[in-house]
């Protein structure tokens, strides 16, 4: 088997591994630390993933240009390319560092209303093991990066996979001997520098990676910048939308809806991991429909092909959360999450759309079609995250949840616009395609089963259970035999995928 094919095939491993241990392990973390302290620990989470943002998008600068030099057999270039790189990071970190003592002294102040005096010392000595810890990951990424350049896909997966095995095991064992959430956090921090070490380890040995700091070349920071700034913005936005919630919650209530609104955007995540699997499949085509400047129609049509295969899936998954995410909440960590299943729901509404486009993005940054969709897409969501700030005190979650789920809803508008512009898109064929016939097949089996739930109620994890594979079933049968056509009907068979 080739890397690609071998990485796909544990990408799926992966997948279903960090879902599948994260939804066993949340109700476990929230029963031994507590709503408040769980709360804590996801609000810290939160707060330090602001630093990782300083990241400036150089890991994709050396995906691309790393890649560019060996293709070109220019190993001088690379040496002073990667040399480069290394100063840049260092300098980050040492402003990770500095920023991150700022906002250490700050806290008391930011938190004495909403946290207890405990919970800020706590809170203090987390984030300091966290800033640490940001000042080596944010420089250590880059080997992930070399090994991705290098074609070396299968290692790295391997260790990633090994990685949260070893996790998994090491929290639950901290948790049962009554370890708290700082704890978990030198976990992360330790497990974070062993793959460090052993992903430079391997680029050094195995790709015998070389730097060179001999010459500065100013045409090479420029070219860095030139390209990164734009998925540094990216950046911005996506941690506006997933990590600004909890900070804002954390700032002007309380830890324990903090813990609420995680589990709920948790959730969400999960739909966009899912269903997304498609994705990493078929986005090799992007490249290749980029290079030819007059493939209006072909983008059209492999957008609508690809739109279809991931609007099934999704819908598959977003019916079933709707149908029993409450049963499954209630079963899996209690009543006092139900908030949780709207929270889940909405987000997933709201990045249906976005997952079947998948394809015109990655187009528009392929053809460096970024910069204006990154610029009003932060200005958006800058301006969503500051309407939550002023809703929180009175609407508490929907006043955090809302203006953001506006502003994702405002970016989908960008995103459609700039496709038009940029290869003539045809949106209204696209969703007449992708969404309509199967939104109205969803919502009737949405409706069917919903009725069949007051003759078989669902009140133990076997019913759950039974319950979403009997509609899973009858969802694929009609959509066979009723909405699928021929081509996709091959891919179940795995004749278009290969």
């Amino acid at each position: 088997m080739s890397q690609i094919k071998k990485a796909t095939f544990l990408s799926y491993i992966n997948i279903v591994l960090t879902n599948g241990i994260g939804l066993f392990l949340t109700p476990f973390i929230i029963r031994t630390l507590g709503n408040s302290e769980y709360g804590l620990y996801t609000l810290i989470g939160s707060f330090v993933a602001y630093l990782s943002l300083m990241d400036f998008g150089l890991n994709n600068s050396i995906i691309r240009f790393v890649s560019k030099y060996r293709v070109e057999n220019r190993k001088e270039d690379e040496k002073f390319f990667l040399g480069s790189i290394m100063i840049i990071y260092f300098l980050i970190s040492m402003v990770i560092l500095f920023v991150g003592l700022i906002i250490y002294f700050q806290i008391d102040t930011v938190f004495n209303k909403s946290l207890h005096p405990d919970q800020v010392n706590d809170f203090k000595i987390m984030f300091l093991i966290l800033v640490f810890n940001m000042c080596i990951a944010v420089p250590g990424g880059s080997f992930i990066g070399i090994c991705s350049a290098y074609e070396e896909y299968v290692f790295p997966k391997i260790l990633m996979i090994t990685k949260y095995l070893l996790r998994t095991i090491v929290v639950l064992t901290i948790l049962k001997i009554g370890k708290k959430s700082i704890s978990l956090v030198i976990v992360d921090t330790v497990f974070s520098l062993l793959v460090i070490g052993i992903t430079f380890y391997y680029c050094l040995v195995k790709l015998k990676i070389k730097f060179s700091f001999k010459e500065r070349n100013f045409e090479n920071y420029k070219l860095i910048f030139s390209y990164s700034v734009w998925i540094f913005f990216i950046g911005i936005i996506q941690s506006f939308q997933w990590n600004t919630g909890q900070v804002i919650l954390g700032m002007n209530l309380n830890t324990e809806k903090v813990a609420v609104y995680s589990v709920g955007i948790m959730l969400g995540g999960y739909f966009g991991t899912f269903s997304g699997v498609i994705n990493n499949l078929l986005l090799p085509k992007a490249a290749k429909i980029s290079n030819d400047e007059n493939s209006v129609l072909r983008i059209n049509s492999d957008m609508i092909f690809i739109g279809r295969i991931n609007s099934f899936i999704s819908f598959l998954i977003l019916s079933l959360f709707v149908l029993i995410g409450k049963e499954f909440i209630l079963l899996w960590i209690g009543k006092v999450y139900i908030k949780s299943w709207e929270i889940a729901v909405l987000i997933m509404i709201v990045t249906f759309i976005p997952m079947l486009q998948s394809l015109g993005v990655s187009i528009l940054e392929i053809r460096n079609k970024v910069k204006y969709r990154s610029l009003c897409m932060l200005v958006s969501m800058s301006l969503a995250v500051l309407i939550s700030s002023f809703l929180v005190k009175d609407y508490g979650i929907n006043g955090v949840l809302f203006p953001i789920l506006i502003g994702m809803l405002i970016n989908i508008i960008i995103n459609n616009i700039l496709f038009v512009k940029h290869f003539d898109f045809n949106f209204i064929n696209f969703f007449k395609k992708t969404i309509f016939i199967q939104l109205i097949y969803a919502s009737l089996l949405i409706i069917l089963f919903n009725s069949l739930k007051n003759y078989f109620p669902i009140s133990s994890w076997l019913s759950l259970f039974v319950f979403a594979i009997v509609f899973a079933i009858v969802f694929v049968i009609v959509f066979v035999l009723l909405v699928f056509n021929d081509q996709e009907k091959k891919i179940i068979k795995f004749d278009k995928i290969c």
